[in-house]
């Protein structure tokens, strides 16, 4: 007899790492090849799922799903495409269930971040109700490693990694050409809520590589003459300042001070930029020269410089999700569990999604200073350990090499349609 077929997808935003959750889950589901016929893959997340455009990731050879592990990007596409409620979308679910009927699909592997773990829960709770044998499993991913229950989000301590690179490389830079140029330099960081990422700038600066840093939270209320205040006393005492802000910074009315006026798919107002705007009231306040870069997307692409730990634990969940769904679990994820700091210490753990969907967490107060504009101790001993490893991709000629897969289309087999 034919063996049911499984479902994998990424969501959202992709990270330099979201590759190998999918490397982990596509090899377990071809370990299990007695339990599980084929993975397909929907072409751009669950938009192809809906529109019954799949592709079989049994045509990749196995050292094509090896090379996910050092891919970044997402290898199947991704996209930003929230399904709405049950209640007065349910059209959606139904067509959900009906693509994955025809194509005898019985597992479900949701990648992705909060509004993912909505989607996975919801289409868990759909198949229950029509009586459609489903299990469902989402597969955590999240730059912002605001999900709730797990310890850390795969994806974020790459990113993590690069940015406090980033700002202790250019720290050096700007110290060495404070006397006569550059004073103060800016770097914009993703974060809309939850001010991880933006912690992890703290890191460019230690007691062995001190550097003036002046960290703006989203949790923190800016207000501007303290700041300027930070700013002002660093660079006189040091001759520069760095200051790490965060997209989602807030003014005390609590308004976003980039918000563009626009929204995305997931109904998320879209940023214009805080990191400019902060460079500006430096020079008209302060009247001290600056630079400002914004990291965007750079930092959640950069696999030459991912953490090795972040790699191990992408590829982790993505197994542990198969070998779960595989065991009778139904609307759950695999969490990290933080067993020790010293010696980093972890392992895979499960949340039901009933905890995880729509539960944004939150950067503790105190991991960040009593000013508000540094890191604390604690903060530090929670990041650097998610920071830590190199696992660089092969190279040729000088530049990293990457794999695309073949992506071969899967038959469609219902006659009907669907416009996302």
């Amino acid at each position: 007899m034919p063996k049911p077929n499984a479902f994998y997808a990424q969501s959202g935003g992709v990270t330099s790492v979201i590759n190998a959750s999918a490397a982990g889950a596509i090899e377990t589901a071809r370990a299990n090849k007695d339990r599980i016929g084929r993975v397909l893959a929907g072409r751009n997340g669950i938009i192809g799922a809906l529109t019954e455009d799949l592709i079989d990731t049994s045509k990749e050879p196995a050292r094509a799903i090896a090379a996910l592990m050092h891919t970044p990007g997402g290898a199947f596409g991704s996209c930003r495409y929230k399904l709405k409620g049950l209640d007065t979308h349910r059209a959606q679910y139904e067509r959900l269930l009906d693509v994955f009927r025809a194509h005898d699909i019985r597992y479900f592997f949701y990648n992705g971040g909060n509004d993912s773990a909505d989607t996975c829960l919801k289409v868990s709770q759909i198949a229950e109700s029509l009586g459609y044998p489903l299990t469902a499993v989402h597969v955590p991913k999240t730059v912002d490693n605001d999900l709730a229950v797990t310890d850390n989000c795969p994806g974020f301590g790459s990113v993590a990694k690069y940015v406090a690179t980033s700002m202790r490389e250019a720290a050096f830079d700007v110290a060495s050409m404070a006397l006569t140029s550059t004073k103060v330099f800016v770097l914009e960081v993703m974060g809309r809520h939850a001010g991880w990422i933006t912690a992890a700038v703290g890191l460019a600066s230690d007691e062995t590589t001190p550097i003036p840093l002046v960290l703006l939270f989203p949790e923190i209320p800016f207000d501007e003459a303290k700041f300027l205040q930070a700013v002002d006393e660093r660079t006189k005492a040091f001759g520069y300042c760095c200051v790490g802000v965060s997209e989602g910074l807030r003014n005390a009315e609590g308004r976003l001070m980039a918000e563009a006026g626009t929204r995305d798919a997931f109904g998320h107002a879209q940023l214009g930029g805080v990191g400019p705007l902060i460079a500006k009231l430096v020079k008209d306040r302060l009247n001290y020269k600056y630079h400002w870069a914004v990291a965007d997307y750079l930092q959640r692409a950069a696999r030459h410089l991912a953490s090795k730990t972040d790699v191990e634990q992408a590829y982790a969940v993505g197994k542990a999700a198969v070998e779960l769904a595989l065991s009778g679990k139904n609307a759950v994820m695999p969490a990290i569990v933080r067993v020790s700091d010293k010696p980093y210490r972890w392992k895979i753990g499960v949340a039901p999604l009933s905890e995880v969907a729509n539960t944004e967490k939150m950067l503790p107060r105190d991991y960040v200073s009593d000013d508000g504009y540094g890191i604390t101790d604690k903060a530090r001993a929670y990041l650097v350990p998610l920071i830590k490893g190199e696992a660089p991709p092969p190279y040729r000629d000088g530049l990293p090499q990457y794999v695309r897969l073949k992506n071969v289309e899967v038959p469609k087999k219902l006659a009907s349609t669907f416009e996302p």
